[in-house]
């Protein structure tokens, strides 16, 4: 089964990308439209009042890495861990942050693809 790394609507209506994050995580955007995603990265579901008028962004970890190393994020709430939370796409971590993650640990698809972003940097 593929990995989900990335689950979001775009609404054509309000031009608004709505991103769900993790299981039950149910967002809309504000408009008439009423675009929504929810599942997270454990499944997908999204709908709209008018289907035609949004578009589904699924990214999986083994599409190409140039895709997935800008959308797999790492929720971070900083070094101190009393910042609000903010997602980091590991594209925008710096080297110590990456092998930070590896030490800590986390899920074995996630880590997979902090190594690959720590081997990618070495070749490019």
């Amino acid at each position: 089964m593929r990995q989900l790394i990335y689950n979001a609507v775009k609404c054509l209506e309000c031009n608004e990308t709505i991103v769900s994050r993790h299981r039950h995580d149910y967002k809309t955007c504000d408009c008439p439209n009423k675009a929504m995603v929810d599942g997270g990265l454990d499944y997908q579901r999204y709908g709209a009042k008018s289907m035609s008028r949004i578009v589904a962004i699924d990214i999986y970890a083994d599409d190409d890495f140039e895709i997935v190393r800008r959308y797999a994020v790492r929720g971070s709430r900083g070094k101190d861990g009393l910042q609000p939370l903010s997602w980091i796409a590991i594209c925008d971590m710096d080297d110590d942050y990456l092998q930070a993650v590896v030490d800590y640990g986390g899920a074995d698809w996630h880590i997979d693809l902090i190594k690959k972003e720590i081997e990618y940097r070495k070749t490019k």
